[in-house]
């Protein structure tokens, strides 16, 4: 069962690194791209719903990072996937959301 753990902690990167531009948009008062903005992801929701959903994203990861299995930060397996999971999520969100807010877009490459 150890590689479940593994995606688990993987997806509990990628969700703790969503977490980080919502919950940081939303204290500093900034309006953010949001799933529930008109369009999804592109339009801009407040930043009470950005903290909301930031805090979502944090509930998740720490399901899937400290309920799943024995999350071990010696353990390097385990810090190698959480760790893939947020640098993946991290260059993603990078590249799409780059082109909103003047960072590089898959265009400019």
């Amino acid at each position: 069962m150890e590689w479940m753990h593994l995606v688990s902690y993987f997806c509990g990167g990628l969700f703790l690194t969503n977490a980080v531009p919502h919950c940081v948009s939303g204290v500093i008062g900034q309006p953010f791209q949001t799933p529930f903005a008109k369009p999804p992801g592109e339009g801009l929701s407040t930043s009470t719903v950005n903290v909301l959903w930031g805090a979502f994203n944090l509930v998740v990861a720490y399901l899937l990072v400290c309920r799943v299995g024995a999350f071990d930060l010696h353990a390097t397996a385990h810090v190698v996937a959480l760790g893939l999971g947020a640098l993946s999520l991290a260059i993603m969100l990078a590249r799409a959301f780059g082109r909103f807010h003047g960072g590089n877009s898959p265009a400019d490459s």
